[in-house]
C-alpha cells in the first residue's frame, strides 16, 4: 500500500536533510533582505517611498521590489538581488554566440569553470556600477544617509557587491546540499515573500468597499485557470518518430524498433521572462538612480516606466527573443541528426544521405519555435 508522498519525503534521510537545509537558506536569504545597508536612515526612506505609493501607480521601485522581496525598497544587503548574475549569464551566453574563440575556450577541458570565472568576474563588475547608482539614489532622498558621501558611496558599493556574491554561494550551496535549482528557487522566494502583504492589502480593500468581491472571486477563477493552461502547455511534447534498422554490436544482433524524439512545445519553459525581466532591471535602475543629475536619464526612466506602452513592448520582443536564443542553445538538432545516423536510425518521410541533417534541423526549427 503505498504511503503519503508528503509523509515519505521526511522518513528518506537523504532528502529530508536537503529539503531543510535548504529551507535553511532561503530562510537566511529572507534574513538578508531586512537587514539595512550601513549609513541609511530607514524612517527617512519609509516616509520617502509611502510618498511614492501614495501618488498611485506602478513605478520602478515597486517592479524592482518585486525580484528582490521587498529587499530594494528597505535598501537592504541583498537589495540587488540576484539579478546582476542573471544578466551576467545572459551576456556570457551572446558572446559565446558571438565570438568563436571563446565558444571554443568553453569546450576545452576546464573550459567550463573558466567561463563560470569570467561570468562571476562580470558580475562583481556590474554589481559596482548598480551600486553607485544605489548610492546617487540615496543621495536624492532626504535625511536618507546619515554618513558622509565619500564613505557611504564605499560601504554602500562594498555592501551591496558583497550581498550579490553570497546570494550567488547560496545558490551554489543548494545546487550541491539542497534540491537543487538554487537560483530559481532565490528569485521564487523573493517573489513569494510579498504575498501575505498583497493578500492583506486585498482584504483591507475589501473591507474599504473598494473591491467587489464578485470581482475578485473572478480574477482568482482566471488565474487557476490561466496555472492550469500553463501546466498543460508545459507538458506538451512533439514526438518524432525515428525507426532503427537491425544492427550487430559486437556479437549480438539488435532488431528493428521503432522510438521518437520527444521535443517539449515550450522547451525555454519561463527562463526567457526571467532573462527579459533581468535586462530591463538594469538600465531602468540606472535612469532611476541617476534620473535626478541627468536630464536624459530621467527622460528616459519615464519613457521606459513599467506601465508604458515602451516598456510593454520591450518587454514582449525580449521575451521573443530569448525564447528563440534559449532554444537555439540548448537543443542542437544537427548533433540530434548525427546521434541519429550514427545509430542506424532514421526517419520516416525524411531522405537519407545529405539532406537528412538539413531537413532535420529545417523540421525541429519548425517544431520548436514555430508551434511552440
Amino acid at each position: 500500500m503505498a504511503g503519503n508522498p508528503l509523509s515519505d519525503i521526511f522518513r528518506i534521510k537523504d532528502l529530508r536533510d536537503r529539503i531543510l537545509f535548504t529551507l535553511g537558506i532561503l530562510l537566511i536569504h529572507r534574513l538578508g533582505s531586512t537587514l539595512p545597508i550601513p549609513g541609511i536612515n530607514l524612517s527617512a526612506l519609509q516616509a520617502y517611498f509611502l510618498t511614492q505609493n501614495a501618488s498611485g501607480g506602478l513605478t520602478v521601485t515597486d517592479y524592482l521590489d518585486f525580484f528582490s522581496g521587498g529587499a530594494f525598497s528597505q535598501f537592504s544587503v541583498f537589495m540587488l538581488g540576484i539579478m546582476p548574475y542573471i544578466s551576467m549569464t545572459i551576456i556570457m551566453q551572446l558572446l559565446l554566440l558571438v565570438f568563436p574563440k571563446l565558444k571554443k575556450i568553453s569546450q576545452e577541458e576546464g573550459g567550463r569553470k573558466r567561463i563560470q570565472r569570467y561570468n562571476r568576474y562580470g558580475t562583481v563588475a556590474i554589481c559596482l556600477v548598480q551600486g553607485f547608482a544605489v548610492t546617487v539614489y540615496a543621495d536624492s532622498i532626504p535625511n536618507a544617509i546619515t554618513l558622509s558621501r565619500g564613505l557611504y558611496t564605499f560601504v554602500s558599493m562594498l555592501t551591496v557587491t558583497s550581498g550579490t556574491i553570497f546570494l550567488m554561494w547560496l545558490g551554489e550551496q543548494i545546487n550541491q546540499r539542497g534540491i537543487g535549482n538554487g537560483i530559481s528557487l532565490i528569485i521564487f522566494a523573493g517573489i513569494v515573500s510579498r504575498m501575505p502583504k498583497g493578500v492583506w492589502v486585498l482584504i483591507q480593500s475589501v473591507q474599504r468597499g473598494e473591491l467587489n468581491p464578485v470581482f475578485i472571486i473572478v480574477v482568482f477563477g482566471i488565474f487557476v485557470g490561466v496555472v492550469i493552461l500553463v501546466i498543460y502547455e508545459q507538458r506538451g511534447q512533439r514526438k518524432i518518430p525515428v525507426h532503427y534498422a537491425k544492427r550487430v554490436v559486437g556479437r549480438r544482433m539488435y532488431g528493428a524498433q521503432n522510438t521518437y524524439v520527444p521535443f517539449k512545445i515550450n522547451p525555454s519553459g519561463v527562463i526567457p521572462v526571467i532573462f527579459a525581466s533581468s535586462i530591463l532591471i538594469f538600465p531602468l535602475q540606472i535612469a532611476q538612480s541617476l534620473g535626478p543629475s541627468i536630464r536624459w536619464l530621467q527622460t528616459f526612466s519615464v519613457w521606459l516606466r513599467p506601465s508604458g506602452a515602451a516598456y510593454i513592448i520591450t518587454y514582449t520582443v525580449l521575451i521573443v527573443f530569448f525564447a528563440y536564443f534559449y532554444t537555439q542553445v540548448t537543443l542542437n538538432p544537427m548533433e540530434i541528426a548525427k546521434n541519429i545516423r550514427e545509430n542506424g536510425g532514421s526517419i520516416p518521410g525524411i531522405r537519407p544521405e545529405k539532406m537528412e541533417q538539413q531537413q532535420l534541423f529545417l523540421r525541429t526549427r519548425y517544431l520548436v519555435v514555430t508551434i511552440g
